[in-house]
């Protein structure tokens, strides 16, 4: 593990962007700078900074923020000055696509961590790969942003060249919360619901296919809108269908109601889901009856990973006011790539930016291999992460708890 320390920052706001550059003091909304060398390089980040999903989302921008200031006080790239210009999302697509138009406009951003959501990325995907602007998402999990809308019917054909992804892909997360559920909860009535969003619903698609595969039965399907928080309907319907277990696709601020609703209807069975709603939001939203709900999430439990604890103990050192949350590692480790892959151009380059830089930037993250704090860092030729570990929490004492961590065997 490379060592690294802190360094003094300032922030400033400017059109709707987080953008943090060098001083000889620390500030406490944190940054990036320890003048590291005459050019700046740009890290964007791309996030729901604000809103509903703004914990997972300022995690991720902690995580950037993070790796961008260490690179800089190790002077990790002869010559390169790092920093973040970080955008809100709100977790709407059409968020990101204006934050993937700004980013492109901007020459000193060299590659783009984020953002959380699928169906965000989908509207981000081809403004970036038009540019040659690398992306590196270190959340999304819809398998279709990497091996094309056939995926699943035996032809992987990757959109886009300039998309990578640290996490793993639902087509692994729903099987293997399905193989948990059916064989060591020994569950065999699913109600699965899902809020019709890209990333929920084909979550609950891969589950609800490996679950029957089981030999599971699904004694029910509903969808709900994530505009609202009143589930009662479902939650109803639920009590009624005789399931044993709710698989929910979603993300937590409708879980956690979800949940809570479905136990006040007297359904006192746990509630699934992906990494959506591993949080600790989901938990106060939950409320005390959601001791024995489940998530899966992608990668082993950080806190518990010997590569990551410098990372947590930098983190907590550096006094974000925000937890890292489910995705902290994998930003950090996305940022880092993007880091490897600036320092191999340079190095190739004779210690300076050439002027295709952001192209060969793409073109060098597809070879980027380094031990993160998430475990090997590294891309298949999709630019899927290589790491598909993935672990199973359950709510024990009104905090997540793993369970169980493996891979998905297919």
């Amino acid at each position: 593990m490379r060592q690294r320390s802190l360094i003094a920052i300032t922030a400033t706001l400017a059109a709707g962007a987080l953008t943090l550059t060098a001083c000889g003091s620390r500030d406490d909304d944190g940054g990036s700078d320890s003048g590291s060398g005459g050019t700046t390089v740009t890290i964007g980040v791309d996030a729901p900074l604000t809103g509903d999903l703004s914990a997972l989302g300022l995690g991720i921008k902690n995580s950037v923020d993070l790796a961008a200031k260490q690179a800089n006080e190790q002077k990790y790239v002869d010559g390169i000055t790092f920093k973040i210009e970080a955008l809100d999302d709100q977790a709407l697509p059409s968020s990101g696509q204006q934050n993937a138009t700004k980013l492109v406009a901007d020459k000193e951003v060299l590659g783009v961590v984020g953002p959380l959501n699928s169906s965000v990325a989908e509207s981000m995907q081809k403004i970036f790969d038009d540019a040659k602007l690398v992306e590196v998402s270190p959340a999304n999990t819809n398998p279709a942003l990497t091996q094309g809308t056939d995926w699943n019917g035996g032809t992987k054909t990757r959109p886009y060249k300039s998309y990578f992804r640290t996490s793993t892909t639902d087509a692994i997360q729903g099987p293997f919360a399905a193989q948990y559920v059916y064989n060591d909860s020994k569950k065999k009535k699913v109600f699965v619901i899902d809020d019709k969003k890209t990333y929920g619903a084909g979550l609950a698609a891969t589950f609800t296919e490996e679950f029957k595969k089981l030999g599971g039965t699904v004694v029910g399907t509903q969808h709900i809108d994530p505009e609202t928080k009143d589930f009662s309907a479902v939650a109803t319907q639920v009590k009624s269908s005789g399931a044993d277990v709710v698989y929910y696709g979603g993300e937590y601020p409708q879980a956690g109601p979800l949940s809570k609703q479905i136990k006040a209807a007297g359904a006192k069975i746990p509630l699934v889901g992906g990494d959506g709603i591993y949080s600790g939001e989901f938990i106060k939203l939950a409320g005390d009856s959601a001791t024995g709900d489940l998530a899966t999430s992608v990668g082993a439990p950080v806190e518990e990973l010997a590569s990551a604890k410098e990372f947590v103990a930098n983190y907590k050192a550096e006094g974000y006011k925000e937890a890292f949350e489910a995705y902290g590692g994998y930003s950090y480790d996305s940022a880092w790539a993007i880091i490897e892959a600036v320092k191999k151009v340079v190095e190739d380059n004779d210690g300076k930016l050439p002027d295709d830089a952001r192209a060969k930037v793409t073109e060098a993250m597809q070879n980027v291999s380094f031990d993160g704090v998430t475990g090997k860092v590294a891309f298949d030729e999709y630019g899927d992460a290589t790491n598909k570990q993935l672990t199973v929490y359950a709510i024990e004492n009104g905090a997540w708890s793993s369970v169980k961590s493996g891979t998905y065997t297919g």
